[in-house]
């Protein structure tokens, strides 16, 4: 009887103990499919905001702007940031790339990345960081859609963060 009482736990175990295959699986998967219920519902027309930033005071915006699914647009601008509260910032470069001068500033800005491919990076490189040696992170604040989602090693102090800082994602 005990026997066949520990199969039965071990089995319910088996069942119900889902083990995540990523990093914060089950936020990834109800943001995937807020993403796919958004490029359902805006034709998978949009624009969407990588922001970057430097604890040294430089920091970046780029828009890449989607249509069919496809990157027809991207722009940039780098900046400075005073360090006093309440400082001025700087604009330092910006530039705009359209269908046909795609990747001419490729050292520069956020790569060109559908929401699709930013969602698989996400899953395959991201969120599949070694635990061991890094601190992962998944947030999800534009309406349910990914807006950071990257790892950094552990014991890093400045600029060491790999993956990605949506700022805000629009239909277009």
């Amino acid at each position: 009887m005990k026997k066949l009482l520990l199969v039965l736990i071990w089995f319910v175990c088996l069942l119900g103990c889902k083990k995540e295959d990523f990093s914060y699986q089950s936020d990834f998967e109800k943001s995937y499919n807020a993403w796919l219920s958004f490029k359902s519902t805006s034709g998978n027309n949009y624009d969407y905001t990588v922001v970057s930033g430097s604890v040294f005071g430089f920091g970046s915006t780029t828009i890449i702007t989607v249509i069919n699914g496809k990157i027809t647009a991207r722009s940039y601008e780098a900046y400075r940031i005073a360090q006093s509260p309440g400082g001025n910032t700087t604009v330092l470069k910006s530039w705009a790339e359209d269908a046909s001068s795609l990747n001419t500033h490729a050292s520069e800005g956020a790569l060109l990345l559908t929401l699709d491919e930013v969602y698989d990076k996400a899953k395959s490189v991201w969120l599949k960081a070694d635990k061991k040696t890094n601190d992962i992170s998944f947030v999800a604040a534009n309406n349910g859609l990914i807006s950071a989602c990257g790892y950094y090693p552990n014991g890093c102090q400045d600029d060491c963060f790999f993956g990605i800082n949506i700022a805000s994602i629009k239909a277009r």
